[in-house]
């Protein structure tokens, strides 16, 4: 009896979500005995790790026929094909079409003439939801977007995603109803672009509204998290979402990238470094137990050592908790790949200084909590993470899948103790 296939999964949430997709399209299609890759491009290190990934994969599964999917086989599907490894390569829209699944059976797999399925993914015009069980046992994730309609010097994402498309509403309720249904607490937003969601739906709706209709509608969901955004589009009613709605939970991830307003313009973003600032203090105003993740690259083309002090000093004065940091690499065909470059040294000098500056951001959030109370989503026995989604660890076990009141009485390790 031959085996279900293996998948692997680099890269973002969105990867994660559409892998659990991809396993329920497999199953219904019979696919047996192969190896799925579902591949990031969000840097050349990205990409350079996808291909470590499917060499170790082919040698840990000697006969297994290799399916590569995901942004880097969209975005460079030749590369990907001319590996020896790979049996074929299959674009970001054909891995969610149950037809793709039916007709990759190992046997049609080996020795292909054709090993490439990508068609042009700036032609895709809708997004479907994907009724899925949720992957983890207690927090779920949702896809409510995909793509994006913008163009940031550096990024090759919308070359793998496409332009932006949006999941109606009305499905997105009745797939959190069906989630709650099946026990989950917590429920997150996720997508390429998540603030641009409903730009391209009847009446133009914004995230907001999404957000305000789903806490109406399914009144038994606990917690609702939405993940990173673009603060310069949040809108009124997401602001006040924020304000009153408990259920919203007080952790934003934001997609900043600089902070120094140059740069930003190189970067072509359509913010500026005080306009961060305020969102931040507003948000912070209105949710004063509101945190903040944020994306920041290091090294982007043309940054001198004062414009990196910027992005430096913004740490600070946005009060930035979880920090993401990306050495900057160059991606072909990227306008920011034609700028004059930052030496490797100073690049990656630059990202310790910001990874350093995030430590020291998190310590003084995790002494803060010591003493307080706070409500916990457990994950394990002795795993949970708060409304503010920082991780804690519990003295004694706990009920798993359950959202408990815990004194906070420690910190260490980038975790808080319960």
């Amino acid at each position: 009896m031959s085996a279900p296939p293996v998948f692997a999964t680099l890269g973002c949430r969105l990867n994660a979500y559409e892998t659990e997709a991809m396993k329920e399209l497999a199953a219904a299609a019979g696919v047996e005995g192969a190896v799925v890759v579902n591949t990031c491009a969000v840097t050349a290190e990205a990409v350079r790790k996808a291909k470590q990934e499917i060499r170790r994969l082919a040698r840990e599964n000697p006969g297994a026929p290799v399916i590569v999917t995901g942004c880097a086989a969209q975005t460079e599907p030749e590369t990907f094909a001319a590996m020896p490894e790979v049996a074929r390569v299959i674009g970001n829209h054909e891995k969610m079409q149950a037809e793709t699944w039916a007709g990759l059976k190992a046997p049609d797999l080996i020795g292909a003439t054709e090993k490439i399925t990508v068609d042009d993914i700036m032609s895709v015009k809708e997004t479907a939801g994907h009724l899925i069980d949720g992957f983890g046992r207690h927090r779920a994730y949702v896809q409510v977007q995909n793509g994006c309609d913008h163009r940031c010097t550096f990024c090759i994402i919308p070359y793998g995603r496409g332009n932006s498309r949006s999941v109606p509403a009305g499905v997105v309720v009745e797939q959190i109803k069906r989630l709650v249904g099946k026990g989950f607490l917590e429920v997150v937003l996720t997508g390429v672009d998540l603030t641009s969601w409903g730009a391209d739906l009847p009446g133009g709706p914004r995230l907001g509204d999404l957000v305000m209709r789903i806490l109406r509608l399914v009144p038994d969901l606990p917690r609702l998290r939405i993940s990173s955004i673009d603060s310069i589009e949040a809108d009124v009613n997401l602001m006040q979402a924020v304000a009153t709605e408990p259920r919203l939970m007080p952790h934003l991830h934001l997609s900043l990238q600089a902070g120094d307003d140059l740069i930003l313009k190189r970067m072509k973003r359509r913010h500026l470094r005080d306009d961060a600032i305020r969102f931040c203090e507003e948000a912070r105003r209105l949710r004063p137990d509101m945190i903040f993740g944020a994306d920041i690259i290091a090294g982007f083309p043309t940054e001198t050592e004062a414009m990196f002090e910027n992005s430096l000093r913004l740490v600070a004065e946005c009060d930035l908790t979880f920090l993401h940091i990306f050495p900057y690499s160059p991606r072909k065909g990227t306008p920011a790949a034609r700028m004059p470059q930052v030496r490797g040294p100073e690049i990656r000098d630059r990202a310790a200084r910001l990874r350093a500056a995030g430590e020291a951001q998190l310590q003084r959030h995790l002494v803060a909590q010591v003493g307080r109370t706070h409500r916990i989503l457990t994950e394990g026995p002795r795993l949970g993470r708060t409304e503010q989604f920082t991780e804690v660890t519990f003295a004694e076990d706990q009920p798993e899948g359950r959202i408990v009141e815990i004194r906070v009485t420690g910190a260490g390790g980038g975790r808080l103790a319960a």
